[in-house]
């Protein structure tokens, strides 16, 4: 858990990194999905641990996501200001556009290209993506006990009780 701690500690200090990319959950998986057979006793009484150390990231994640959804909201209004001319004459010294956009679809085909958008929403995308792995992980280990169980009775019928 101190690692999962770490990572989300350093994250805050950075706006625009993602607190813990997806290869690095996924790697965390691998080690932690191990069940040593020799040691079923030990594996589940590290299902609580398991369980609240996926959750607090899931979680961490949840609130990012979130957090981007808001942002993408502020900035696509930001946006629709400065492509129909509204936004304040600051925003035009830096970064320059001569038109005035006033019919719909072609706002939003503005909006669609967009680089600002497309960064966000691509962040709100990944950190779906975090997530449906997250819920898959926390869904196998809620489901540990019923393995560890199975290997016990396995080793039993083996063992000829």
């Amino acid at each position: 858990n101190f690692q999962v701690y770490c990572l989300l500690y350093n994250w805050f200090g950075r706006q625009n990194t993602p607190m813990m990319d997806l290869d690095k959950i996924q790697e965390m998986w691998q080690n932690d999905s191990v069940i040593d057979p020799d040691n079923l006793h030990d594996e589940s009484l590290k299902i609580p641990q398991l369980h609240s150390k996926y959750y607090t990231v899931y979680n961490t994640i949840s609130l990012l996501r979130e957090k981007a959804r808001d942002n993408y909201k502020r900035i696509k209004l930001e946006r629709y200001n400065f492509y129909t001319g509204k936004a304040p004459a600051e925003a035009y010294v830096e970064e320059p556009f001569p038109y005035k956009v006033r019919e719909k679809d072609a706002i939003q085909r503005y909006l669609d290209a967009d680089e600002k958008l497309t960064n966000i929403d691509l962040k709100i995308r990944y950190y779906d993506v975090q997530l449906k792995f997250l819920e898959e992980v926390i869904k196998t280990i809620a489901n540990r006990t019923f393995q560890i169980k199975n290997a016990i009775e396995w080793q039993k019928f083996q063992a000829g009780f």
